[in-house]
């Protein structure tokens, strides 16, 4: 394939270090279907052309995904912070430093997938096939929990798990840091790239044109593994680490310079931030586009960012519209879940410890008010299927069941509307 792909269209500007006959040799004589993977890959891919941007919120379960796609988000986000912090599959609280399994990530896709999946069983099991339930998913997998050949088998895993997208960034994997704390170990650039084209290659040979987005993290990350590649020779100072990494100046010059090189092998580009700088976004946008005009850009709108700090009211109001005319139409913020459901809670406890059962009514009267916006879990028992599944009860029996959940509920008896 080389730095082929059409001319125009969806590969266009995409270099490839391989071939057509390495992807044929390497997917088998089986083609698995990738439905979901490619399904939102298609429409991410669409919604980045057509949209002035796409925003999108972090989901950490499947509930939150599905309000997301409820209350008029198109696209969902999966931060590997949030499977760190409260989502992974070793049970445990962990900081964004790559400690839980790596297919912690692809389940938390596969999750988010059934609940939309569900949703939409459910309405069109009533009749109702108006909304698009299946929002394209964009996933961290961090910096591939490894080298090239850990990065092609967490792309296919998932693109297993019905992600739209994935996205990487240029850190040592077993040094990995959260964009936003210190101590970050950069890999070469060339290494980075190699990162890349494995995820890449995956993607191909499961037949998907899954969106891979491209981050690095040389804003921040004074460290480098190593000196070997020349386009890491302007940034290095000369010192060394008890550890034996190599120090490097880091800043937007830094940043560039990788985006640059990333440009070519992925679909979007994403700089990783300290502050919500639209100066700095603006630079760096410039940069990219002198080498590679239109190339889409990423942005994290971070809740590690304290916004009142560096911003105004009205910069606030107009800051993602003011990214999405440099190009950043990717924007993102990635720890919305968790915030908002530790937030939540908190304020529903600590009411509730003080106030009893008036706490909880106001919870639910705050419920029945936003039903004129479309909120439907105020009757959690339909929202989790209850019906849907009445309705198979319902086929399998002829129509003649005695048994359906509904029919009878307190839900039915006090909640409709």
């Amino acid at each position: 394939m080389g730095s082929n792909g059409k001319a125009n269209g969806r590969w266009a500007g995409i270099d490839r270090p391989y071939t057509q006959d390495d992807v044929e040799r390497l997917r088998g004589t089986v083609h698995v279907e990738h439905t979901l993977a490619r399904l939102g890959a298609e429409r991410l891919w669409d919604l980045l052309q057509t949209e002035d941007y796409v925003p999108t919120l972090g989901a950490l379960s499947g509930g939150q995904a599905v309000q997301m796609v409820k209350a008029g988000l198109k696209a969902i986000y999966l931060s590997g912070w949030q499977v760190a912090a409260d989502a992974n599959l070793a049970g445990h609280t962990y900081p964004d430093q790559s400690l839980y399994p790596s297919n912690s990530g692809p389940a938390l896709v596969r999750r988010l997938n059934n609940a939309l999946l569900r949703v939409d069983q459910i309405h069109a099991a009533e009749g109702d096939t108006d909304t698009y339930w299946l929002a394209p998913i964009v996933a961290d997998a961090e910096a591939g929990f490894g080298g090239p050949l850990n990065a092609f088998e967490v792309m296919k895993a998932f693109i297993e798990a019905g992600a739209a997208g994935v996205h990487f960034e240029d850190q040592l994997s077993s040094e990995k840091k959260c964009g936003h704390l210190g101590g970050k170990v950069l890999v070469p650039t060339a290494h980075f790239l190699r990162v890349l084209a494995a995820a890449r290659l995956a993607a191909d040979v499961c037949g998907v044109p899954t969106v891979l987005v491209a981050r690095t993290d040389a804003l921040s990350a004074t460290l480098l593994t190593s000196d070997a590649d020349p386009a890491d020779e302007p940034f290095l100072t000369g010192e060394r680490t008890p550890e034996g990494f190599f120090c490097v100046r880091e800043g937007l010059d830094a940043a560039i310079a990788r985006g640059r090189a990333a440009a070519p092998y992925a679909d979007l580009v994403w700089f990783e931030t300290s502050t919500p700088d639209l100066g700095e976004a603006r630079e760096f946008a410039q940069a990219v586009h002198e080498e590679f005009p239109g190339k889409l850009l990423a942005y994290n709108c971070s809740p590690s960012f304290n916004w009142r700090k560096h911003l105004d009211d009205s910069e606030i109001a107009s800051f993602q519209e003011d990214l999405a005319e440099l190009g950043y139409r990717f924007q993102f913020v990635t720890l919305a879940g968790f915030h908002s459901l530790n937030a939540a809670m908190f304020e529903l406890a600590h009411e509730y410890a003080r106030e009893g059962m008036s706490a909880y009514v106001r919870l639910q009267e705050g419920e029945f008010a936003l039903e004129d916006e479309g909120y439907t879990a105020t009757r959690h028992q339909r929202e989790a299927g209850a019906g849907y599944f009445d309705a198979v009860a319902q086929a399998v029996s002829g129509g003649k069941s005695s048994t359906l959940a509904l029919e009878g509920s307190t839900e039915a008896a006090q909640f409709r509307t």
